[in-house]
């Protein structure tokens, strides 16, 4: 059987990093886009030592033509696109550019896509910030869209994109619908990975206490590379449509912080809510429901929040 040919945009990213480890030993010939200078960014595939498995390319999304060369280069069975803004908070500062960059470079992929060939599967990394202000808990795949930021509006324009590419054109386009999920390699600003780091300096003597925001609200929290296994079964499955990854559960952000600074005998004097950090609209309470994607991709999860920080918390201590 021939070796399978994949792209994955975002390769810089978290998920892209873990991806591409897993694909590795699915024997893919990959190749990982990047944005300008990009490449100079790989320390997800460094640090899981597997930058030499995948060919790097620069290719700027919103330009259609770049993707068509690519695409007629490498001749792809797959294309995972990972690639986005994906800051909830950046997208209320920047909301025309993270809507731009969300949207068309869907639009791009997918029109290329058309015009190589039609019979390249597509995934699509949507979201559940896309679920916003629901009235239902939990959410499944048939519950409303109310996005709440311009990050989530976005996603809920790009994800609507793909359903009708897949309608329209017959086209082997699914999306997963991903719930904050986390790992070492999560980028700093997002909210775990920032309350292990500094909750590790503060237990050193490194700094002397942490800011943080609404911690009232609540989460559903999963592990990375856990939900990339998804991704590829989703790819995998002989009939193309939309999952919801997720633990199952929320845990308020408050709950998180205390865990860390108990298993690191931090006081809890040591951290501080600020209104600053407030975000101008927050959902109060969001998680899933992954029954579909258990039952019809076979997806095993069962990590709770706990066995979650143990492991992260673990190995931030490993590296640090």
């Amino acid at each position: 059987m021939s070796t399978k040919t994949a792209i994955i945009t975002g390769i810089s990213g978290q998920d892209g990093a873990y991806l591409t480890k897993l694909l590795c030993t699915k024997a893919y010939k990959l190749i990982g886009l990047v944005r300008g200078n990009g490449a100079s960014d790989l320390k997800g595939l460094d640090y899981l030592n597997i930058r030499s498995e995948v060919i790097i390319e620069e290719c700027d999304l919103l330009d259609i033509s770049q993707v068509i060369k690519l695409l007629y280069q490498y001749r792809p069975n797959e294309i995972y696109n990972l690639a986005a803004q994906s800051s909830v908070s950046l997208s209320f500062k920047q909301p025309i550019g993270t809507f731009q960059f969300n949207t068309i470079s869907v639009y791009n992929l997918l029109e290329a896509i058309k015009l190589v060939d039609i019979h390249i599967k597509f995934y699509q990394a949507s979201s559940s910030e896309m679920y916003g202000k629901v009235n239902k808990l939990p959410i499944t795949e048939n519950s409303i869209l109310h996005p709440v930021s311009p990050y989530a509006i976005s996603k809920a324009a790009a994800h609507w994109t793909c359903i009708h590419y897949r309608e329209s054109y017959n086209m082997f386009v699914c999306c997963g619908i991903l719930f904050n999920h986390e790992s070492y390699l999560r980028n700093s600003t997002f909210f775990m990975k920032k309350i292990i780091r500094e909750s590790i300096k503060i237990s050193r003597g490194e700094i002397d206490r942490m800011e943080v925001g609404n911690i009232d609200i609540r989460r559903d929290f999963g592990y990375a590379p856990a939900y990339v296994e998804g991704m590829y079964l989703m790819m995998q499955s002989p009939i193309p449509s939309d999952y919801i990854l997720c633990s199952g559960e929320s845990v308020k952000l408050r709950s998180i912080i205390e865990y860390i600074f108990q298993k690191l005998n931090i006081d809890k004097s040591y951290y501080s809510v600020s209104k600053e950090l407030y975000r101008p609209a927050d959902i109060e309470n969001i998680y899933g429901d992954p029954t579909r994607a258990k039952e019809s991709l076979g997806w095993n999860y069962s990590l709770n929040y706990e066995q979650l920080l143990d492991k992260l918390l673990a190995e931030e201590l490993q590296n640090t």
